[in-house]
């Protein structure tokens, strides 16, 4: 089977569900035939959530053009010290860039908070901390825009969507500190069980992502164990983190019914029961 072939359908769920997370805009095919595959196997809904100012305003106008989509809209984690500090490697897909300092940093944030205002874009994210991609010298632009993130989430009454990498102390810090905004999720959550702990007595959502079925994974299917059931939410990352057997090829959100099968198996719950609870708390999680 070639590793660049799209999986099969999975059979369809009883209860429709959501795709808390995925990224359209980096999968193959048109926005319409993603959907109707996703639709196919009862995945009804998806969050689609920007990277940058560009996807960002694509997320907005993709959500205002289609009813089952609804948009998340940040600069990355990783997007801030491109902006201050430049790219000239061009490791995003904007290509190369100059340094723009802190000005042009605000400016990305002034485009974020006017789409954050728009009725279709339910959430403010991916933002957060990132120590994997991001040096030392990258921590100060991010943890600015994470912090101007909650602020405008906040202001807007829009949920937070966070991404951590390697960086759970600091991203529990900041949003001690800050006072994380009233809906918050931890986006392809990636902390261990005492963590998930921490992240349930604050009330976070915690949504998980094809990589709680890697094998290599128990520890996220110990976080998954303890996560109470009305705080866990399902993505796909796509086109990242297919979930097994299917590791390696494309991701999208009709995949979802793998991913939740597992995380079923993990609560010791059926299937109709996992996919009502986390159809009700994305809807909660984003207020639609």
């Amino acid at each position: 089977m070639s590793r660049t072939e799209a999986p099969p359908l999975p059979e369809p769920l009883g209860v429709p569900v959501a795709d808390s997370h995925t990224h359209l805009d980096m999968q193959d095919g048109t926005v319409e035939e993603g959907l109707a595959r996703a639709a196919a196997v009862n995945v009804t809904s998806v969050i689609q959530v920007g990277c940058d100012v560009k996807g960002s305003h694509w997320a907005a106008e993709t959500a205002a053009a289609h009813p089952s989509v609804y948009a998340a809209v940040a600069l990355h984690p990783n997007e801030a010290p491109r902006i201050v500090h430049g790219d000239p490697e061009g490791a995003s897909r904007q290509g190369a860039r100059e340094a723009g300092g802190t000005a042009a940093l605000h400016e990305a944030l002034a485009e974020i908070d006017a789409l954050a205002a728009l009725d279709h874009v339910r959430g403010v994210g991916e933002t957060g901390l990132d120590y994997f991609r991001t040096g030392p010298e990258g921590v100060a632009a991010q943890e600015e825009s994470f912090r101007a993130h909650i602020e405008i989430a906040k202001r807007h009454g829009k949920a937070l969507v966070i991404h951590d990498r390697e960086a759970h102390a600091d991203v529990l810090r900041v949003l001690a500190d800050a006072g994380a905004p009233e809906r918050t999720v931890f986006h392809c959550y990636s902390g261990d069980a005492d963590m998930a702990r921490i992240c349930a007595d604050a009330g976070y959502f915690m949504s998980f992502a094809g990589n709680v079925t890697f094998k290599n994974a128990q520890p996220l299917r110990d976080a998954l164990a303890v996560a109470p059931l009305e705080l866990v939410l399902v993505e796909t990352d796509a086109p990242f983190l297919t979930p097994a057997p299917y590791r390696g090829r494309p991701n999208a959100p009709y995949l979802i019914p793998v991913t939740l099968r597992a995380m079923a198996a993990v609560k010791g719950v059926d299937e109709d029961t996992m996919a009502s609870a986390v159809a009700g708390n994305t809807a909660r999680a984003f207020d639609y």
